[in-house]
This record gives structure tokens, C-alpha cells and sequence, in this order.
């Protein structure tokens, strides 16, 4: 996935599953089927069939189908052509294929700074320098 060497698909919520309650993943997680309720996995596959209603956190969210809830991801989300994301999504990087449909706010992340944010900046001096 997005270019990068994975581990395999760890968990699938098939077509006709629903799950209610909180799902957390270590791995890979497609949906194709219904969860109700927030996610954590390190990587999400929202499928065309798939339904999701609770927040979603993880490093990257793929979506082809219909969320109802806040995505949050470290690295990407993708909103393939028939995807539809009723929320917030906070991302470093998001990308969307015409036809996706969004309604709702994006913020982007950035990626961790230094304590005091200034790395590979020149730092400003207090006060006047002498003559």
C-alpha cells in the first residue's frame, strides 16, 4: 500500500458482518461490511461496501465507501471515487479521486518538531547585540 512494503491483511469485517463496539487492530484492517464504533489500527481499508459510523485513528486510512465519523492519520488518507466521509479529517497528506464526496473540515498535520520548533532554523538572539 501507498508504495510501501506491508505486512499482510491482518483483520476483514466481511460484507455481511456488522460490528458494534470499539475495534483496535494491530496490522492491517479492511472493512467491507458495517462497524459501529471507534477503530485504531495501523492501517484502514474502507471498501466500496463498507460502512463506518465512529472515529477512525491510524498511520494511513484508505476509503472507498461511506464513513460517518472523524478520520485521523499520521501519514495519508485516500478517498477513492465512490468514497463518502461525513466528518473531520486530520492528515499529513490527503489525497481524493474524483467523484469522493467530503463534507466536513481537513487540518493538516505536520510532522513532529523539536521541542522548541526551531530545528534547522537560525535562532533569534535576545536583545540588542553591542556595538
Amino acid at each position: 500500500m501507498f508504495g510501501k512494503p506491508t505486512a499482510k491483511l491482518d483483520t476483514m469485517v466481511g460484507t455481511d458482518t456488522t460490528i458494534k463496539g470499539e475495534l483496535t487492530v494491530q496490522g492491517t484492517l479492511r472493512i467491507d461490511g458495517a462497524v459501529e464504533g471507534d477503530i485504531r489500527a495501523d492501517w484502514v481499508v474502507v471498501g466500496e461496501s463498507g460502512k463506518v459510523r465512529g472515529n477512525i485513528r491510524g498511520r494511513a486510512v484508505i476509503v472507498g465507501g461511506h464513513i460517518d465519523g472523524n478520520i485521523e492519520a499520521a501519514e495519508i488518507v485516500e478517498l477513492k471515487d465512490k468514497a463518502q466521509v461525513y466528518g473531520e479529517i486530520c492528515t499529513a497528506k490527503l489525497t481524493m479521486s474524483e467523484g469522493a464526496v467530503f463534507e466536513g473540515q481537513s487540518s493538516m498535520k505536520r510532522k513532529k518538531e523539536t521541542p522548541d520548533g526551531q530545528e534547522g532554523k537560525v535562532k533569534a538572539l535576545g536583545g540588542p547585540r553591542p556595538a
